[in-house]
């Protein structure tokens, strides 16, 4: 499961970015696991974003 995260990360975010310095990978990597986990909407899990789907589930 994990390898598939850094592959996606690696693929959505290091190959579209300019990374500058080290905080600037730092703040970007933070914004991205923002995303993933709250912006970004998969249909396998009914058009919700992953936070979303397990609030929803647990309810």
């Amino acid at each position: 499961m994990i390898e598939s995260f850094f592959g996606t990360l690696k693929a959505e975010y290091f190959h579209l970015a300019t990374i500058e310095g080290i905080e600037a990978l730092e703040e970007g990597v933070n914004d991205y696991i923002d995303y993933y986990n709250n912006g970004r909407i998969k249909l396998g899990l009914r058009g919700l974003s992953p936070v979303q789907y397990r609030l929803a589930s647990s309810a």
